[in-house]
This record gives C-alpha cells, structure tokens and sequence, in this order.
C-alpha cells in the first residue's frame, strides 16, 4: 500500500453495507437509536432512529391491511356474481317450452345482473321457431360480425347493427356483444347485446371471462331451438 496515496472519503453505501455486514452494531452501542434524530413525515418534527423505524413499520402494516381488505371486497363481489350466475342458470334450466328461452335468457340477465338494456337475436333455428321475433332481424353483416367474435367485445358503443335491436340504441354509451356458438369453433347462431348508459360498466380494459361464462350458459340453454346436430 502507498502510504502517500490520499485516502478514499468514506460514502453512503460504504455505511450503509457496514451497517448490513454488522447486524450487531446497535447492539454494542445501543444509545445510537435514541440519539440520532430524523424528520418524520407523519408528526413535521425530528425524531429518534427506533421511532422513525416504528412508523415505517406502521405505515407498511397499514398497506398490508389496505391490500387484504381489497382482496376480501373482491372476493366478496366474485361470490356474489357467482351465485347470480349459478341462480339465473337454474331458471334456464327450468324452462320447459323452448320458445319461452330467449325471454327467460334476456329477462334473467336483466334482472340478476342489473343491466339496463339486453338484446338477443338468434339464426338458423329450428322451423317450429323461425318465424319467431328472436329470430328476425339480423343480416347476414351482423351475422358475420358475430361469428368473427371469438371472445366477448366489451366497451365504448362502436356503433355496430346489433346496437339497434337495443330498446333504446341512443342509450346504449358501453356495451357487451356476445357471441353464441354451439362448441368454440362453430359459427355463431346468435349474439346476445348488454348495454348500459355509464362508460364505466363494460370498460374496453375489463376482463371478459366472466362474460364468456355467461355466453356459454346462454348458448347452451338456446341450443334447444336449433336444428338437431348431425
């Protein structure tokens, strides 16, 4: 070592992984912890090194009970939908004429879910029911439009021909537009249209799995008014 080479000035990380490689030093000199003093953001006065380290605790004890109320309240609401969904199954399957499907469908949804407008167009079913009112009305764009959603849409109203089956298409600010199939590669046989005056119900950034879920409960309960497979 050159004795005349000027010593290199101590820094923060050299303190600071000191402190780490010597777990004991407030140990041996424990009267640090109440005599250093730091600015508290909490209290707007100079307090001691354990007390400062106290509040930080607090505080990450307070984000840790935030997150967990969080996670409780979302639990809460995905048991609550599931237990919509699992009770407006239950009134699908008790449905014994088939052409009472599309209202108990429409209807339920509205009611279990509080959804202010539902839609609901079906092709290609059964004779007994081709001349029904749900099964009018959608041309082949919109039926081309529907098959070539492969997931539920979810969002801002792009203005699309299945808008206008709604009660009251100018309401309609957000929408769910879905798509009814009798197995995930077949062609759809219908579209269902949820639509709500507040932006925020069916938000392009929400997930659709739940959607889905009930597309595929809708679809299987509608089946009944196709034609039977080959």
């Amino acid at each position: 070592m050159n004795p005349t080479a000027p010593l290199q000035p101590i820094t923060e990380d050299d303190i600071a992984q000191f402190l780490v490689n010597t777990p004991d030093f407030f140990e041996r000199h424990a009267e640090l912890l109440a005599s250093v003093q730091l600015t508290s953001p909490h209290v707007g006065r100079a307090v001691s090194l354990m007390e400062r380290q106290v509040e930080i605790l607090r505080e990450r004890l307070r984000q840790l009970e935030l997150r967990a109320a969080e996670m409780i309240r979302h639990g809460q609401e995905n048991t609550g939908l599931l237990e919509r969904l699992h009770r407006w199954t239950c009134e699908l399957l008790a449905v014994n004429d088939p052409a009472a499907l599309p209202a108990a469908v429409t209807d339920g949804l509205a009611a279990r879910f509080d959804v202010p407008q539902v839609a609901l167009k079906l092709w290609g079913v059964a004779s007994p029911w081709a001349d029904a009112p749900f099964a009018q009305g959608a041309s082949d764009d919109a039926r081309a439009f529907a098959t070539s959603l492969r997931q539920p849409f979810c969002g801002a109203n792009p203005g699309v021909e299945p808008v206008q089956w709604l009660a009251d298409p100018d309401a309609a600010v957000s929408l769910a537009l879905l798509p009814l199939r009798r197995a995930e590669d077949a062609p759809a046989f219908g579209l269902l249209v949820l639509a709500s005056p507040d932006a925020r119900r069916f938000q392009a950034s929400a997930g659709t799995e739940f959607l889905a879920r009930i597309g595929a409960q809708a679809a299987a309960a509608l089946s009944r008014l196709l034609p039977a497979a080959d």
